[in-house]
């Protein structure tokens, strides 16, 4: 049956759908329609146009789907979704028209490349969530993300491709009909057990896709579909740093958040995945100094914060002559302003947008003063984006990695709560009265303070604590009892999350110290 329907299709080739789309060649074939290269008579330009069974097309169930395929998908604009041109209906035939994308599919590269480059893996992914964004935005989930449906254009761009099984998730019935309808390779476990799907369906999809694009090859393999899809609802993904030892443990723990089996634990939104994957592709590019690929187009696409990860060469794509003069402005702004650039240097920070109270100032420390601090884990946690806590600009922000629950998850090493925190060197000592956060509330911390030397590693007796408490207001101050003591290095140690994130962001810090004089 299925040869007699594909040999049926293929005799439409050089037919005319309504006098204007002429059927070049066939490209594809699914269950509901074959997909086919075309050319637009009225406009001159290809097209790709798919193309309804007939037989199929009598069912008025599968129409409707297939019509709500049309209208879901018309909603869309975004430069990384296969656009729809137009819909129509001939001899009983319905069909959509498409952007006709020049290229190959996600899973012909893999397939041709084996394992992509890391920092390229990242740059697709976080193409494809953006994408993904623009859809749930409007409550339409795709349902069937895999590389087959991810296509790379001429530049190397993806551009997401057949939304044939989305819905709208406002439709009536659903999920009523229990239906794996997703590819099990990538099938999320929600949706291989007949579960409720929503975006964090797509999410779980994309890691996968994630996974296959760092290591060549899909997680798991079994004797039939069935047995694939049990392994995505019972088994962890293999280790991808066992298959890919060269990534971050930031990527790994992205990857691993991503297709997590608890829907608590997963990514909440795309929104959020695409942050993560944004400051995973400028830690990876940091990493190695070089992007390859579509990384080095996405890179220029990334916010501030996680811009500034990067080596200078990888920020601004400059011609090489103006690099040149710019060295030599530079040298003679040197020379000319040398002793004021090194008084700034030396003065670092200001008050910016926080305000001293009556009788204190704002203790103005220089720009790489603050730092991460994780001794009970691996040392570091964000580190790169640590001086934006402390650059007086309220739209950048250090934040801690993902936690679950409320805690963060460490080990506890003595009397020390586990946490993560984050301190400024105020050198060489100063005797702090308050400090000051600008953050989103609901998060506790401890405040520790020590001596003037090298800064301490690890949670020993060289910290004491000042203050702490819950921060209940995005600008929170607290007091510090230092004992009429001066102390160089000042701590946020954080130790309870707020009830509804799974990280603290620290827009602003500032340490405040009686007025001199």
């Amino acid at each position: 049956m299925g040869h007699n329907r594909q040999d049926a299709m293929s005799t439409l080739v050089g037919m005319r759908l309504n006098g204007r789309y002429r059927l070049d060649a066939q490209v594809g074939a699914g269950g509901m329609s074959t997909v086919y290269r075309a050319f637009d008579a009225t406009l001159e330009r290809r097209v790709a146009i798919k193309l309804m069974h007939r037989e199929i097309a009598s069912d008025s169930d599968q129409l409707e789907r297939f019509r709500r395929e049309a209208r879901a998908v018309a909603q869309l604009s975004h430069p990384h979704i296969v656009g729809v041109i137009d819909v129509g209906e001939d001899d009983a035939r319905p069909y959509i028209v498409f952007e006709y994308v020049e290229g190959e599919t996600l899973k012909d590269r893999i397939r041709r490349c084996g394992q992509l480059p890391i920092d390229e893996a990242v740059a697709y992914a976080i193409e494809i969530a953006r994408a993904l964004g623009a859809a749930h935005s409007r409550g339409i989930v795709h349902r069937d993300i895999k590389p087959q449906n991810v296509l790379i254009d001429e530049e190397g761009a993806a551009k997401v491709t057949d939304f044939g099984i989305a819905r709208t998730l406002d439709d009536e019935g659903l999920t009523a009909e229990g239906r794996v309808l997703g590819t099990t390779d990538y099938v999320s476990p929600e949706q291989a057990l007949g579960n409720d799907v929503t975006g964090q369906t797509d999410i779980y999809s994309l890691g996968v896709v994630v996974y296959e694009m760092l290591t060549g090859d899909v997680p798991f393999h079994g004797e039939n579909q069935v047995s694939v899809a049990m392994k995505h609802v019972r088994e962890d993904l293999p280790d991808v740093a066992v298959r890919r030892p060269e990534i971050s443990a930031s990527l790994g723990r992205v990857l691993d958040r991503m297709t997590d089996k608890d829907l608590g634990r997963r990514h909440r939104d795309a929104r959020a995945l695409v942050a993560d994957l944004e400051d995973a592709l400028a830690i990876e590019a940091a990493r190695s100094g070089h992007s390859t690929g579509e990384a080095t187009a996405v890179l220029r696409t990334l916010p501030e914060g996680a811009r500034r990860r990067l080596p200078l060469r990888l920020r601004w794509h400059v011609p090489a002559a103006l690099l040149v003069l710019a060295g030599v402005v530079t040298g003679v702004l040197i020379i000319f302003l040398g002793n004021e650039a090194a008084d700034r240097t030396h003065r670092g920070t200001g008050a910016g947008s926080i305000t001293a109270e009556p009788g204190t100032r704002i203790v103005s420390v220089t720009s790489k003063s603050a730092h991460a601090f994780d001794p009970q884990g691996d040392g570091a946690e964000h580190s790169s984006l640590a001086p934006l806590a402390i650059d007086r600009q309220p739209d950048t922000f250090w934040r801690t990695e993902q936690y679950h629950g409320g805690q963060i998850t460490k080990q506890n090493h003595g009397d020390r709560q586990p946490g993560v925190g984050i301190y400024v060197d105020a050198k060489p000592q100063v005797e702090a009265t308050r400090l000051k956060v600008e953050s989103k509330p609901g998060w506790r911390a401890e405040i520790y303070a020590a001596p003037n030397g090298p800064a301490p590693t690890q949670f020993d007796g060289s910290w004491t604590r000042v203050g702490g408490g819950r921060v209940t207001k995005s600008e929170q101050s607290f007091g510090l009892d230092t004992s009429g003591k001066a102390y160089r290095y000042y701590l946020v140690w954080i130790t309870r999350l707020p009830s509804d994130s799974d990280r603290v962001e620290i827009s602003e810090l500032a340490l405040a110290a009686p007025r001199r004089g």
